[in-house]
């Protein structure tokens, strides 16, 4: 009788898909304003990812701003609607895919890799340096006031480590 290694059985149990978990599907960084550019893998520290910067420091980066978050999902949602919107054109740090957007809001947890912890601040307020990424300029299409659950998010940095892209994503609902 031959043994094959446990490795070649894969048991499958079904499970409920509950928007929870994803992957990082880009990691986008630039000297300063957009669009960011992909990179494979980055250091996050207290301050945000390194080797990442802004040109308006008044508005973008510091603790309460580390890292900005955005969904894959919604990106091509509006990129469905006709915006030539794209990964890292607006700004954001991470690009996640698989993860519900509705359920990313301030108070959340987002888990990254082994290493990675961060909590949603805030909601991001769009400004005028993303236009191109918008039909006639609307950037205000990812305002969480005039259009609900298409924002990106601010994180602060809560353990910092190391991320590649493909590193799986899981999002810690606020306790209510």
């Amino acid at each position: 009788m031959t043994m094959l290694p446990d490795a070649q059985f894969k048991l499958t149990t079904p499970r409920l898909d509950t928007g929870l978990t994803g992957a990082i599907h880009s990691i986008n960084l630039s000297l300063g304003g957009v669009p960011k550019k992909r990179v494979a893998g980055a250091q996050v520290a207290l301050s945000g990812i390194v080797n990442d910067a802004q040109n308006d420091t008044k508005h973008h980066g510091g603790p309460e701003r580390a890292v900005s978050v955005y969904s894959l999902e919604r990106i091509r949602a509006l990129q469905a609607e006709g915006h030539p919107i794209d990964v890292g054109t607006t700004g954001e740090n991470l690009t996640v895919e698989g993860v519900d957007w509705d359920l990313v809001v301030p108070g959340a947890r987002i888990r990254c890799g082994d290493e990675v912890e961060l909590e949603v601040a805030s909601f991001t307020k769009p400004c005028k340096t993303i236009r191109e990424s918008f039909i006639d300029g609307l950037f205000k299409r990812m305002s969480q006031k005039l259009h609900p659950g298409w924002s990106r998010v601010y994180a602060r940095v809560v353990s910092e480590g190391e991320i590649r892209i493909g590193d799986r994503v899981q999002v810690i609902l606020p306790e209510s």
